[in-house]
């Protein structure tokens, strides 16, 4: 059931860019593919900036979805400034930085309304021996030789099949925004832009590069610059309060953004106009509506149960300090393609394919581990915090932060 000619069919629960990634993939290569995404609306107004790698630009070709300059914005550099907003280090780096809004586009409009339920919310996953069957909760079911959970970082189908592996704190929060590059200072404006930048305040780190903006444009003066503000936070007293609204209800794991407190806020952005150099502290002071995330980490023994196959982040998790969660989506997805067209049997193709990206996902969360070490340590001992010192310089941190895997 898994060569083109077999007209194989394949649910897809997620319908956000790993699960995009799939289905494309998949149609491309003659499967009937349904996508199940719990949201009823379009999602393409949600996320922030991402970090692009060759294997990402190699599964959309794979997909056959063409894309030309305005897939992001380019940088030739990266720079770390110092408190003051004097430049500390440089180094030639050249990338191409999108927002998340403008790949979901591109992946979204390849891929036939026919195949997308906006709105399916998936209640229950089983395996079978001859096809899998998930259930709406709707009460409908239906039937496929192939299931693929790409239902997020809190992924109910991996709790089914994997109930105690959880995601564990990695004692830090990442503040992110994005803020209109019309709305900043000329000043700031010509230290950031064309540039990926760093500043390293004690106990801390922030980064932010230039991404599409509104209508997804890339014309200079149009696009918009991403930030992430990784804070230590502690489990027990400060996570709880940061995750507390108004009215006093917690939200376990995260809080929707316009429902975080307005004294969170402010002492957030009075930390950036002490803690940031000042062109970081205008780019968070003028972001209109940021928000943080707790960082987990989480890892899988394998990544196939039957005819059901985990896929990006329902599989692992990774600390964005990789740059890598979009990208590591993509290869699980062209990974698992590859799988089912060289395979004959669905049991040996998936075999294949969790032994292959558990390795690799593995290595992604042991390298984001490491790159996040001095802000987890920030609430550990002195010796903890004296090893994760080797992380912590600007040639090391602009070295090794978002580029390409060497797993």
């Amino acid at each position: 059931m898994t060569h083109a000619s077999s007209r194989a069919r394949a649910i897809i629960v997620g319908g956000s860019l790993g699960g995009l990634f799939a289905a494309n993939l998949l149609v491309r290569n003659g499967w009937d593919v349904d996508v199940f995404e719990r949201v009823p609306d379009e999602l393409a107004g949600r996320g922030a900036g991402i970090v692009t790698h060759p294997e990402l630009f190699d599964a959309l070709g794979a997909a056959g979805i063409g894309y030309d300059d305005s897939i992001g914005v380019k940088v030739k550099s990266r720079v770390t400034f110092a408190r003051d907003g004097t430049v500390l280090s440089k180094r030639d780096l050249p990338q191409t930085l999108t927002a998340w809004g403008k790949m979901y586009h591109v992946l979204r409009t390849a891929l036939p309304d026919v195949h997308y339920n906006a709105g399916g919310v998936v209640a229950s996953v089983q395996d079978g021996p001859d096809q899998a069957m998930i259930t709406l909760d709707d009460g409908s079911a239906l039937h496929a030789h192939l299931v693929i959970a790409a239902d997020g970082f809190k992924s109910s189908i991996r709790e089914r099949f994997l109930p105690d592996v959880k995601l564990q704190y990695a004692g830090y929060v990442a503040w992110r925004g994005l803020v209109d590059e019309a709305a900043l200072s000329r000043e700031t404006r010509d230290a950031l832009f064309e540039k990926f930048a760093f500043c390293l305040p004690p106990h801390e780190q922030i980064l932010g590069y230039p991404v599409a903006g509104r209508g997804n444009s890339t014309i200079p003066g149009e696009r918009r610059y991403n930030f992430v503000w990784y804070r230590a936070t502690s489990e027990d007293v400060q996570l709880p309060d940061l995750l507390t609204d108004a009215a006093g209800k917690r939200w376990v794991g995260g809080i929707p953004p316009t429902l975080i407190r307005q004294d969170v806020l402010a002492d957030m952005e009075d930390a950036a106009l002490k803690l940031l150099a000042p062109q970081f502290g205008e780019i968070v002071t003028k972001a209109k509506q940021p928000l943080f995330q707790p960082i987990f980490d989480l890892e899988v023994p394998q990544m196939a149960f039957g005819r059901v196959a985990l896929l990006g982040d329902a599989a692992f998790v990774a600390r964005p300090h990789c740059g890598m969660g979009v990208t590591k989506a993509a290869g699980d997805a062209m990974a698992l393609v590859k799988a089912l067209k060289t395979h004959n049997g669905m049991q040996d193709a998936l075999a294949e394919y969790s032994r292959e990206r558990t390795q690799v996902g593995a290595a992604i969360v042991q390298h984001a581990r490491h790159l996040g070490a001095y802000m987890q340590a920030q609430l550990k001992t002195d010796t903890d915090r004296e090893m994760a010192e080797r992380y912590r310089t600007p040639d090391a941190v602009m070295r090794e932060t978002a580029v390409p895997a060497r797993f």
